[in-house]
């Protein structure tokens, strides 16, 4: 076990809500291995109460003992719109899934689940949670069709209103005004945004641009069927 788990040098915090021991006793020590500050609360009511700001993810388990995973996800991203969110569940049903994401999850992993997938999803999470230190340069800001977006500050305005956004909605609408007026493939998006290669399902993707759609406006992104998504201008 790396000394950085003991001294006060530690990694980002997470927050991982499990109310199975075992599952939770391993989840706590692969994070510590990887030198995150990982902390398990077992129930969803402790575990909003230990919502702090330096908890920067939450590994969230929707069977808990005492209310839904579900309402606790709908709860920490009504209290925290910067918070990362991964869902860790054995409910595989397509209802579930788009429940999560719905709730306000940025990701949805089902058990079980391959510990490599896992901490290549944390990390990335991580890595878009926190904005890079330095001056933000110009073009760290876009103006796509309305649309300001500001890297640096992960900030979006619509017409002089600020959009609140889901961490991963930040980083796929950012994807998107980049290449503003050109498609940018699924393949690509998964690769960029969720940090996966994975090709099968992608309902984590296909939620994330409704809920684009809806803050930005009908019209705002184009599918191009079977090829991906382009940010219109």
């Amino acid at each position: 076990m790396p000394a950085a788990r003991y001294g006060h040098a530690m990694g980002p915090t997470i927050l991982v809500i499990e109310d199975d021991d075992a599952i939770a006793a391993g989840l706590v020590r692969v994070l510590h291995s990887q030198g995150y500050e990982a902390r398990r609360v077992a129930a969803g009511l402790p575990a909003l109460a230990a919502i702090t700001d330096a908890v920067q993810l939450v590994l969230l388990d929707l069977g808990l003992p005492d209310i839904d995973g579900i309402d606790v996800c709908r709860r920490l991203r009504g209290a925290r719109p910067d918070l990362a969110i991964v869902i860790l569940t054995a409910r595989d049903a397509e209802l579930d899934i788009v429940a999560g994401l719905d709730a306000g999850a940025d990701d949805y992993l089902v058990k079980p689940f391959r510990l490599p997938e896992l901490l290549a999803r944390v990390r990335a999470h991580l890595r878009r949670a926190v904005p890079a230190s330095g001056d933000a340069s110009p073009a760290a800001v876009l103006q796509v069709a309305g649309v300001r977006i500001d890297a640096a500050a992960r900030r979006v305005h619509r017409d002089e209103q600020e959009l609140t956004l889901r961490p991963k909605e930040f980083d796929l609408l950012a994807l998107l005004a980049a290449e503003a007026g050109r498609v940018v493939t699924r393949e690509r998006i998964m690769r960029d945004v969720w940090d996966t290669d994975w090709m099968g399902s992608t309902k984590t993707l296909d939620n994330h641009i409704l809920t684009l759609r809806s803050k930005l406006g009908d019209g705002a992104i184009s599918t191009l069927r079977g090829i991906g998504y382009r940010l219109e201008t």
